[in-house]
């Protein structure tokens, strides 16, 4: 057409190409105001790709840096999860009245009130700390777009619902909305995300296990409501190792940090007791001693009981079996019993050798003397395996005034004993262990 049917015109027609946005392009015309940074997707060749060094928050908490691999990553989206009352919105809220930094917490279970009497129980309160107790996800973006905080803290995404979806709070559909909004919300404004989940019966964070997919770390809060002990794990994490482990105190003026595990996971007793053993086990790069309870008894019923608290239930019962098949001592028809103090839980196969010592001391109830701890992993047919890091077990041993620590003879290469105060014991069978203990 050369002549415009509006004003009579010729040549005045101009071409205008109209492209139909996505729903997530335009959800975040929502909270961006004006449509957004302009910026277009196009593929780039791997080599020109420019890196710089990651920024990353640093806490005043020196365990959670830990854990999240040296500080809060720019940008990040950091999921923590736990039972009710465990302590997940003590810890970020403390965290938030803590760090030097502009935080907007937002709360989707308590009000404003309620925040703020658990912000006077922790102690200190700061002005760069903003509470909004709201759960559309629109709203909170829109409040987090303007006020351009230095960390988000959602408490909790089961609580959020996305305008977009005509569905309940915390079903799947919003809590994958929801965290879609978040996730790009982070990566476009470089903005940290903390988010609190919930968990299910089975211990799984609830919602869909896509959730832990967009999430660029998963954290894990547990521990006994027994015990005023709390760990922080990492399942998850995209910028850090996820072997390290975070150990804090529970209060009544919050959640203290725990430097030194070791000193508080060994006995209490000043006397030598049978069945007690100390292990040197390692939760990422820390080492730690942690104490061994067995209690062996004769069975009252047909069938002996095995229990177990905070070792791996398989691995006791493969660890009796390799006693009574190759050391020859009769588990069979006894009850055994293994605790370990504290109320943590270890996964080190180090720990072998502290859980074997403690049985057969139980068994010939016989003391281990309490300056001896032990590192190493039995196998099935009886030896005992090298482990890792030994040097920084010995250390630790060492550093906390033990006078012997045993540990296998395969682990005696590369490393100079002779800088070290404590005796080292190496052993290379269960035989061996015995013979030196119990004979």
């Amino acid at each position: 057409m050369g002549k415009c049917n509006g004003c009579g015109e010729w040549n005045t027609i101009q071409e205008e190409v109209i492209v139909k946005e996505t729903k997530p392009e335009q959800r975040s015309r929502s909270w961006k105001g004006n449509g957004g940074t302009g910026r277009e997707s196009k593929p780039i060749a791997l080599p020109e790709v420019k890196t710089g060094t990651t920024h990353r928050l640093t806490t005043p908490d020196k365990e959670l840096n830990r854990v999240l691999g040296g500080g809060i990553v720019s940008g990040s989206l950091v999921l923590i999860g736990g039972q009710p009352g465990i302590g997940k919105s003590t810890l970020l809220l403390q965290l938030a009245l803590k760090v030097n930094a502009k935080i907007l917490y937002v709360s989707g279970e308590e009000s404003e009130e309620q925040i703020k009497m658990r912000a006077d129980r922790l102690g200190s309160l700061k002005s760069n700390c903003f509470l909004l107790t709201e759960t559309n996800t629109a709203k909170i973006l829109n409040h987090a777009q303007n006020l351009v905080p230095d960390l988000l803290v959602i408490d909790s995404i089961q609580t959020l619902s996305s305008p977009h979806i005509d569905s309940t709070p915390g079903s799947v559909s919003q809590v994958r909305e929801c965290a879609g909004d978040l996730q790009r919300f982070a990566k476009e404004t470089n903005i940290p995300v903390f988010l609190i989940g919930h968990i299910t019966k089975d211990g799984s964070i609830a919602g869909p296990k896509l959730l832990e997919h967009i999430v660029d770390t998963v954290l894990q809060f547990e521990g006994d409501r027994n015990y005023t002990y709390r760990i922080l794990r990492t399942l998850k994490n995209r910028f850090g190792s996820t072997d390290e482990l975070g150990i804090y105190e529970m209060q009544a003026d919050g959640l203290r940090e725990v430097s030194n595990p070791s000193e508080l996971l060994l006995s209490q007793t000043d006397e030598d007791l049978s069945g007690s053993t100390v292990g040197a086990v390692m939760e990422g790069l820390r080492p730690m001693l942690i104490e061994t309870q067995a209690l062996v008894s004769t069975a009252v019923f047909g069938t002996p009981q095995r229990t177990a608290t905070g070792f791996d239930l398989r691995r006791l019962s493969m660890l009796l079996a390799v006693l009574e098949k190759r050391g020859g001592f009769p588990f069979a028809q006894n009850d055994v019993f293994l605790n370990l103090a504290g109320g943590i839980r270890v996964d080190d196969p180090a720990l072998d050798l502290g859980v074997v010592a403690a049985l057969i001391s139980s068994l010939q109830d016989v003391a281990v003397p309490s300056e001896v701890c032990f590192a190493g992993e039995v196998g099935l047919s009886g030896e005992i395996r090298a482990v890792n890091r030994i040097e920084q077990r010995i250390q630790e041993a060492d550093r906390l005034g033990f006078k012997q620590i045993y540990f296998s003879k395969y682990n005696t290469k590369g490393f100079d004993s002779k800088r070290y105060k404590i005796e080292l014991k190496t052993v290379g069978k269960i035989e061996e262990l015995y013979k030196a203990l119990f004979e």
